[in-house]
């Protein structure tokens, strides 16, 4: 129901009460009805469900299928190796997701709390989870608003919903009666679950409580958003799919040639089976979690917190970021940038509550005018662990850390003790403290610039007192109109013997939440890196404009107001053209997350209160604040910023493109080498050649070949120029047709130069020593194979060395002499070579590194 149109009187009568709240029994009878004020949940966390989860993935089941096969072939190393991985990486699954889903336990911590409501026709102090509509709850100052309320009366108050609406400063409340599509940060006449007041008293009644309330809607949102997959997530397990098709096939055909050649079924059933555990990379999994983990330490350095691995390689898709304003693109931390005294504009430097900052000029009376701030004041500025915090209203404490930049703080109520005050009141839009200056009094006044004007009859500009007059006027308003076109608020400042009246008129002080310098930059890089950056605030839309003006977003402005009335298919062909949303609800903001993501956009969020938790989760990749943000934010999410700066999101988007990166790359370098694998035995088998590598070989060789090297191409530190590409469409392959080709190409090298060496040293009449040869021969294939996959693009010689990849080359290389020369060889199949041998078998494999830069060259040349 719409309360915030209703008045007092309708509201009480709709709800069957009255100012002096309801009698026991019926609020028992109710409390029956409507159940208790807290946040609920419809699903229960199931351990064991998100376990099972873990192994669903088709690969997981062509991995299983490959450790039973390894089992009948009496390979046992295979078999715990393979488990080894299913495992560790379904505990790693595990912990993520079930962490992930904490959020709503965080929104119900938030409800925990106690109020003084009107029962039986006195002041009772119960539980808030036992309040019910209908309750009158006593206002105070400090307090947590315990339900959504209707206010019935109004003393000066003033609440935070910043974590709420996204509204950067306090929102002034009022008994009016305000329109029905009004946004939630319009409703003056309401106060909402979970948010702060900040100033004043009064009393109100509630209209919902539990889950009917908009914090309790937002959890509802959270719970019910749908858990995207992500894209290397959707990737992989299509890949998985289509690999096992073709390893069946594949084995099927070399199989049946077999045995229709003549030779033994269970010697072709062997190989073949042998062929299916070669041809599936059961590293795959194992070296893509290590890579991921690889990204998270990295992004960890550069102050981003990865909560879920497979988020790394998402955010190197991102193509547009829905940033919130409050907190995020900007400080929330209100700050005054310029100051009109003397009639002449002082810029302020500094951002946020620190007390450090620079002024652009020091007029006479400035002092002056810092000082009336300081006085007329009752916020409180001190350092928290990490951060300064204003224990008051926000707008008094910029007002207050202006004044200390220039070394006036509250140690000036020593020299001028404040004796009396005049409360702010909402009619009169001003605040009076009266101080004791040595043997007379003086009143300081702050307020409202066009309420404090007309109090005033004089002006000090100069160090002169004189008489305030129309001119005067006139450049006060003008400096205001200046002053406001920047988005700034401004609260005019005088003194005077008699309190709001006959006053002194001093100047002006333009405050606003600033952006963030770093952010600014950002923006830009993700503009040169194609991301689309889109500005999402509680605040007016002039505000929201300047803003990103500021910040470098350019495009359309539009409200929630505006946004509710574009139907869907409107809105999927406007929201390219939109980059500013302002005063927007949380289901505005999983509509445009929705939208998005249904035009196949893979989508970031950035927030950091209650009402941005629904899009986090929604969102392919939720960024939430490590020091501003609430606890539902941060559970929430994917990632979180430990230094709540935008730029680390930047920072983390071009390592989740070096991880997406080096995940090609491995992949590329296992596929190639399976391929190698599968071509090699099958052509032998077609053109009548006994089999060049045995079942064991075979075996060996995959273990050799998909591990080390492969985990050292996921350790890449990434390529040149990777944020001046744009960013790569949702549908992208691991494997584009490029890389096909390249698959093939290197494919039928190595089966060329292979089936050339088995030839070399005439099978039919020494089959041992032809194997040896073929063996060794595929295997310096794929080390060479490794070195091309350093950078799929750049030429070997210039690019950075990876340090790591050539300990697993050269561990490969002296586990392969294992197994020729040490009493192994016997298992194996294999005989000693001569340095002859070694030296046909590195110049036939060294022939894929050769053409493979020959290629690049090329490429590079014709800019393919």
């Amino acid at each position: 129901m719409a309360w915030h149109a209703l008045s007092e009187k309708e509201v009480l009568q709709k709800l069957d009460s009255s100012k002096e709240g309801l009698h026991s029994q019926e609020a028992e009878k109710r409390l029956e009805q409507y159940g208790k004020n807290e946040i609920t949940r419809k699903k229960k966390i199931s351990a064991l469900k998100i376990f099972i989860d873990q192994f669903k993935d088709f690969l997981i089941w062509i991995l299983f299928a490959a450790a039973v096969v390894s089992g009948l072939l009496g390979e046992m190393a295979d078999v715990v190796l393979i488990s080894i991985i299913l495992i560790a990486n379904a505990i790693l699954g595990f912990v993520q997701e079930y962490k992930a889903e904490s959020s709503i336990e965080a929104l119900r911590k938030m409800a925990s709390l106690k109020a003084i409501v009107m029962r039986d026709g006195r002041e009772q102090d119960i539980d808030a989870t036992l309040l019910v509509p209908g309750d009158v709850v006593v206002l105070q100052e400090g307090m947590k608003v315990p339900a959504d309320l209707r206010l019935l009366e109004v003393h000066n108050i003033e609440t935070q919903e910043a974590a709420l609406t996204g509204e950067s400063v306090p929102v002034q409340k009022e008994l009016v009666v305000v329109k029905e599509d009004s946004a939630l940060g319009d409703r003056h006449n309401m106060m909402f679950k979970g948010t702060i007041i900040t100033r004043g008293a009064g009393k109100a009644v509630i209209v919902d409580t539990g889950m009917k309330t908009e914090l309790g809607k937002i959890a509802g949102m959270i719970e019910e958003a749908e858990v995207m997959l992500t894209p290397l997530q959707k990737k992989l397990d299509h890949f998985g799919k289509v690999l096992g098709v073709a390893v069946l096939v594949i084995c099927a055909v070399v199989f049946g040639a077999g045995v229709l050649r003549g030779e033994e079924m269970l010697v072709m059933l062997l190989v073949a089976i042998s062929l299916a555990v070669a041809a599936v990379p059961e590293g795959l999994p194992a070296v893509v979690t290590i890579t991921l983990s690889i990204g998270v330490q990295r992004m960890i350095k550069r102050n981003a917190l990865i909560r879920k691995l497979p988020s790394v390689e998402t955010l190197g898709c991102c193509q547009v970021i829905c940033a919130d304003k409050t907190g995020t693109l900007t400080h929330n931390q209100m700050t005054v940038k310029k100051i009109f005294v003397d009639n002449q504009f002082i810029t302020v430097a500094g951002e946020g509550y620190e007390p450090q900052g620079e002024f652009s000029k020091h007029t006479k009376d400035l002092e002056i005018l810092l000082r009336i701030g300081a006085l007329c004041n009752d916020a409180v500025v001190k350092k928290g662990e990490e951060i300064y915090e204003v224990i008051g209203d926000p707008t008094e404490g910029a007002i207050l850390v202006s004044a200390m930049k220039a070394g006036i703080g509250k140690t000036a109520a020593n020299a001028y003790p404040r004796i009396d005050e005049i409360p702010f009141d909402s009619k009169r839009k001003l605040m009076t403290t009266i101080h004791k200056d040595k043997n007379k009094t003086i009143a300081y006044t702050k307020g409202a610039v066009d309420k404090l004007v007309n109090i005033c009859d004089r002006i000090l500009i100069d160090g002169k007192v004189k008489k305030l007059s129309i001119a005067d006027k006139k450049k006060i308003f003008e400096a205001n109109d200046t002053l406001a076109k920047e988005a700034l608020r401004v609260l005019a400042f005088a003194y005077g013997e008699k309190a709001e009246k006959n006053m002194v008129f001093v100047g002006l002080q333009g405050m606003i939440d600033p952006p963030r310098s770093e952010a600014i930059e950002a923006i830009e890089n993700c503009h040169k890196a194609g991301i689309k950056v889109v500005m999402i605030t509680g605040d007016h839309a002039i505000t929201a404009d300047a803003i990103g003006k500021k910040m470098g977003i350019e495009g359309k402005v539009i409200t929630g107001v505006e946004l509710d009335k574009l139907g869907d298919v409107e809105f999927e062909h406007e929201i390219d053209n939109i980059s500013i949303y302002a005063r927007v609800n949380p289901e505005h903001k999983l509509r445009i997350i929705t939208t998005f993501q249904n035009k196949g956009l893979v989508t970031a969020m950035t927030g950091d209160g209650v009402n941005d938790a629904p899009a986090l989760k929604k969102a392919d990749i939720g960024v939430a604040m490590g020091i501003t943000g609430t606890d539902v934010a941060k559970e929430a999410s994917d990632m979180i910023l430990t230094d709540d700066n935008f730029a680390s999101l930047v920072n983390a988007i071009e390592e989740g493109r070096i991880v997406f990166d080096n995940i090609k790359k491995f992949v590329e370098f296992l596929l190639s080498c399976n391929l190698g694998e599968v071509l090699v035995i099958t052509l032998a088998i077609v053109i009548g050649l006994p089999l060049p590598l045995i079942a064991v070989q075979i075996l060996w060789m995959n273990l050799v070949t998909d591990g080390l090297p492969a985990l050292a191409l996921g350790m890449n530190p990434g390529d040149s120029g990777i944020m001046g590409r744009k960013p790569r469409k949702k549908g992208n392959t691991i494997v584009t047709k490029f890389g096909l080709a390249r698959l093939i190409l290197t494919g039928s090298i190595m089966t060329a130069g292979t089936l050339f060496m088995f030839m070399y040293g005439d099978p039919q009449n020494n089959l041992e020593y032809a194997q040896t040869l073929a063996f060794c021969t595929i295997i310096f294939f794929q080390l060479f194979q490794a070195l091309n996959c350093r950078s799929l693009t750049e030429s070997l010689f210039s690019v950075p060395v990876n340090k790591w990849l050539f300990v697993a080359l050269a561990s490969s290389v002296l586990l392969q002499l294992v197994v020729i020369y040490t009493p192994l060889s016997q298992y194996f199949g294999t005989i000693a070579l001569g340095i002859g041998d070694w030296v046909m078998i590195i110049s036939i494999s060294s022939t894929v590194f050769i053409l493979r830069e020959i290629v690049k060259f090329v490429e590079h040349r014709l800019n393919i």
